[in-house]
């Protein structure tokens, strides 16, 4: 189902971080691309504050910025919390793009250096410089098998057709060959990290 952002934050983003809350509960495994910025479940506070801010500002949507940030938090226990499995896929260009400021944008990449320690999540990152077998793409979120969620500029796109959930979770796997973890994530996260001085 393709909709418009603007359709979905007519009321602002509350709303829709609050709905999506049970998809969030009953999916076990996550499997996310991220190529642009932070994935939701990751992002702390103050990176969602900035985030949130610039996306009210370009799409002129009501503010509820302060309000949509407490929701999305909410929603993002489950990173913590119960029976999931997260694989994460993030571009090393999102370590550095910045939407919030330095200190904020510091405590993002420290609690992603935290999270990623813990048993249930497989973070990778995708060097700039590695050799590619599938091009950079939109972000997308998997859940389960059942649901593929791609973010684009002006809507969200929900795709539920088994043809293209897997040609999604090919791309998840391909994207994955390509990126490091462990030691090696970690330093390019230390690295993005020491540019904020």
């Amino acid at each position: 189902m393709y909709v418009e952002w603007r359709q979905i934050h007519r009321d602002g983003m509350r709303r829709v971080h609050e709905q999506t809350v049970p998809l969030y509960q009953r999916t076990r495994s996550f499997r996310v691309y991220a190529s642009n910025v932070m994935p939701g479940m990751l992002q702390t506070p103050g990176y969602a504050t900035g985030l949130l801010r610039s996306i009210t500002a370009f799409q002129g949507t009501p503010d509820d910025v302060a309000e949509a940030v407490q929701a999305r938090t909410r929603r993002s226990r489950v990173i913590r919390e119960g029976d999931h499995r997260f694989a994460l896929v993030l571009e090393e260009t999102v370590l550095y793009y910045r939407v919030s400021d330095d200190a904020a944008m510091a405590a993002q990449l420290e609690h992603v250096l935290s999270v990623m320690g813990q048993p249930n999540v497989s973070l990778g990152v995708i060097p700039a410089r590695a050799c590619r077998t599938v091009w950079p793409l939109e972000a997308f979120y998997a859940f389960d098998d059942q649901q593929v969620a791609v973010e684009t500029l002006t809507a969200e796109i929900n795709l539920t057709t088994p043809g293209e959930i897997s040609t999604y979770l090919r791309a998840f796997s391909e994207l994955s060959r390509s990126a490091v973890r462990g030691a090696e994530a970690r330093a390019l996260i230390v690295r993005a990290l020491d540019t904020l001085g």
